[in-house]
């Protein structure tokens, strides 16, 4: 399991951390019943407080992301893929909502915000 976190984020270390995690079980990267690290491990690892992780994973759990069982560890829980599908969709009309705002606080047309995700869009 591969997690970078930034110190430039204004997100807090909990949330890289779970959304990573998320992303990763959404991708299939991490699959169902795949053990994750303890949450000591973890927070070494990433040279953080053991809080801290213990905050993103029971977040995770509580999300539905994540098992934890008692002496055996924390694994990924078993997903309906279209429940995690419309989760994801959901976050990303979230985030294209706030952008519709903020572009039309700016006065930018529709024609432009299109011009400029076909852009971004089809540079990825």
């Amino acid at each position: 399991m591969k997690i970078i976190i930034s110190n430039a984020s204004s997100k807090p270390i909990y949330e890289q951390i779970s959304g990573q995690i998320k992303a990763q079980i959404i991708s299939g990267e991490l699959k169902e019943g795949d053990p994750l690290p303890s949450i000591r491990k973890l927070a070494k690892e990433l040279s953080i407080s053991v809080i801290t992780t213990k905050r993103t994973y029971e977040e995770l759990d509580r999300e539905g992301y994540i098992d934890t069982v008692a002496g055996k560890g924390t694994f990924v829980a078993i997903q309906n893929k279209e429940l995690l599908k419309e989760k994801k969709m959901k976050s990303i009309e979230d985030k294209m909502s706030d952008t519709i705002l903020e572009a039309q606080k700016l006065g930018i047309t529709f024609e432009e915000l299109q011009e400029m995700l076909n852009i971004l869009y089809n540079s990825n």
